[in-house]
């Protein structure tokens, strides 16, 4: 992280990371939703993308506020995450394909 010379630079250093954080999961929910096989779960991860498409637009006001432009910073934390999530999406995956071809080979 670069040196911070006072507080509002670090305020704006965190706001970067957060939108960056946020800007990650409208990519990375839709694609739980889609692989989401109960309906319940499905409605909460599209509901948890409006939260953050909201989320989003209030950072953007802030940046505004504070006369600085809307830019991210990579959110490494996020990023881990989601490759996290995407591991457990692959390993459901195969799962359902070796339940599957259990299923037909019995």
């Amino acid at each position: 992280m670069a040196s911070m010379d006072s507080l509002e630079e670090l305020m704006h250093d965190e706001l970067k990371d957060i939108y960056d954080a946020e800007k990650q999961l409208t990519r990375a929910l839709p694609k739980l939703a889609r692989k989401a096989s109960a309906s319940e779960l499905k409605d909460a991860f599209e509901e948890h993308l409006d939260q953050t498409r909201r989320h989003i637009e209030r950072l953007e006001e802030v940046f505004g506020h504070l006369g600085k432009p809307a830019r991210r910073k990579k959110c490494e934390g996020m990023q881990h995450l989601i490759a996290e999530g995407d591991g457990m999406i692959g390993e459901a995956d195969d799962d359902a394909v070796v339940h599957e071809g259990k299923r037909s080979n019995a």
